[in-house]
């Protein structure tokens, strides 16, 4: 389903063991139009994940730190090794200098304290959606153009990756034991295929292919 706007609605998914606090904040959302779902701990979120579907989800976290068992500061170095992009945004009633440095040095997204001013809050959660939504746009720009990039024959793909390395058409004739001209026609159908406008751009997109691992399963 998508919002008026064509985009994808956003989800801010909550993990705090105050359920006061999870009501609080799933009312501020409501009240500006956003998703929320809310959980106590991090097993319970972990239990109701397949259903929501993270791997599509456009949103962020607002992450308690001390949290019963696991703490929201483990589960956060957890997702960053799993590669999660969710934005995560912490919050905290016991926070200090060293936690907060802590936590922004793994890649959290914000570090509030409570009790959180709620301007302050849904900023913060708005420039991370807006964040992740970008995140996820260029994800699906790369997945378009790894598939591009799988249409390639052979010849093509050696081609595109010597011109990459900045070698000429005439020094790649050479080494492939074929005429220029051969050279620029697999050269111009691999810009063709992957849609490259300019021999800059060609190496720019398989640049950018080489140097971004592919999307686990």
């Amino acid at each position: 389903m998508m919002t008026a706007t064509g985009e994808e609605p956003a989800t801010v998914i909550i993990i705090d063991d105050d359920e006061s606090v999870r009501e609080a904040l799933e009312g501020l959302l409501e009240s500006v139009g956003l998703r929320g779902r809310s959980f106590g701990s991090v097993p319970e979120y972990l239990g109701a994940r397949p259903a929501i579907d993270t791997g599509s989800l456009v949103g962020c976290m607002v992450l308690d730190v001390r949290l019963p068992g696991r703490s929201g500061m483990d589960f956060q170095t957890e997702l960053a090794k799993s590669r999660n992009s969710l934005p995560v945004i912490f919050i905290s009633g016991h926070a200090d200098v060293p936690m907060s440095v802590r936590a922004m040095k793994a890649g959290a997204f914000e570090f509030l304290t409570k009790p959180v001013h709620h301007q302050e809050l849904l900023d913060a959660i708005q420039a991370a959606i807006a964040q992740h939504r970008d995140q996820r746009l260029q994800e699906r720009g790369q997945v378009g153009q790894r598939a591009r990039f799988e249409t390639l024959t052979a010849r093509e793909r050696e081609i595109a990756l010597m011109v990459v390395s900045g070698r000429r058409n005439k020094q790649i004739a050479g080494d492939l034991g074929l005429s220029e001209a051969t050279v620029k026609l697999h050269r111009g159908q691999a810009m063709r295929k992957l849609e490259a406008r300019s021999v800059v751009d060609l190496v720019r997109i398989v640049d950018s292919l080489l140097s971004t691992p592919e999307p686990s399963a």
